[in-house]
């Protein structure tokens, strides 16, 4: 397949990205062996700090999240590809101060494998390390079969609400506690109308007719068993919706956060005609939104969909939420 992308050698895409987010970025990260991105403020980091890995495809995530309040290391594989467990070590070496080290990991199989065996090899050094899985996806396991569901936006809020706590001076227990809440309270459902394709060699990723959309879809193509005609932008927020709240067992009276990230190929007006409808559904529904955000964070290349994230929060997370953070895609 003829690709239409302003690329150079598919074969040095990662490479050249990293290269372009530091040159963007001076002050605030840096690229190492290894595609590790790297916080500039982990030099004098005196707390616990955080570390997360993921392939790349996926920007601004995960790596565009680097920064003070953030992520202090991210671990970057190749494109849609968890990267080795020894560069995933060496960051963990790199990143401990002294007062431990949280490590995040999206629940996917290349990045849980990956995952395992550096939790194995920092037992073997002694390194205070304790892992955090993000795994929110609703479409694919239900919420108690929560180790089987696939890790989505969500990790990038939980980037930013255990930063905070550890920014503040938590200890690692009281930071993994954090992340670990905020992990139980959310959930993420996806839609895609058309599917990504691989950068380096152009192949699709799923096959979806003209008129069809997919709600679950996840973020490689995976199927999410919701095949159906295409819906108008409030037809499908309700669906959506509906799905998120009886997975949460959301009430009246409760507040939640909702994000509307767009997935590589949906438009600002598009995402803001969902959100509009969501905003009015939980109205409706007596459910309160104390926290929003309406962009592209977690993208799939040219995949035209968006995921839907919802998050019960409490008054500490969402002080945590609006803490300062200074990363190349969000500063406060």
């Amino acid at each position: 397949m003829t690709m239409k992308k302003f690329i150079n050698n598919p074969d040095n895409i990662t490479a050249e990205l990293l290269e372009g987010l530091a040159l963007a970025n001076p002050k605030i990260l840096e690229v190492t062996d290894h595609n590790l991105i790297i916080n500039k403020g982990l030099a004098t980091a005196d707390r616990v700090t955080i570390v997360t890995i993921g392939g790349a495809g996926h920007e601004p995530a995960l790596e565009g999240f680097v920064g003070e309040g953030m992520i202090d290391i991210s671990v970057v594989g190749d494109i849609f590809a968890a990267p080795g467990y020894k560069a995933v070590v060496e960051a963990l070496k790199l990143a401990d101060k002294g007062k431990g080290v949280l490590f995040v990991v999206l629940n996917h199989a290349g990045d849980m494998l990956a995952g395992d065996r550096t939790m194995k090899e920092v037992e073997k050094l002694g390194l205070n390390v304790i892992k955090v899985v993000t795994q929110e996806d609703i479409a694919n396991a239900p919420r108690s079969d929560a180790a089987n569901r696939r890790g989505l936006v969500g990790c990038v809020p939980l980037y930013k609400i255990c930063g905070a706590a550890a920014a503040q001076g938590k200890s690692l227990a009281e930071v993994a506690a954090v992340a670990q809440n905020f992990a139980d309270n959310m959930a993420t459902i996806a839609v895609a109308c058309k599917t990504a394709t691989h950068p380096q060699n152009g192949a699709s990723f799923a096959d979806l007719g003209e008129d069809e959309m997919e709600v679950g879809m996840g973020q490689h193509g995976e199927g999410g068993g919701g095949r159906q005609k295409m819906a108008s932008a409030d037809e499908t927020a309700v669906i959506m919706a509906e799905a998120l709240i009886k997975d949460l067992n959301l009430k009246a009276g409760e507040e939640v956060m909702v994000i509307v990230n767009g997935t590589g190929a949906t438009t600002i007006m598009e995402m803001l005609l969902v959100f509009r409808r969501v905003h009015k559904y939980l109205s409706e529904k007596g459910i309160n939104i104390v926290a929003s955000w309406v962009e592209e964070v977690l993208t799939v290349q040219e995949q035209a969909g968006f995921q839907l994230f919802f998050a019960r929060m409490n008054p500490e997370n969402l002080a945590y939420w609006e803490a300062p953070a200074k990363t190349p895609y969000l500063s406060r």
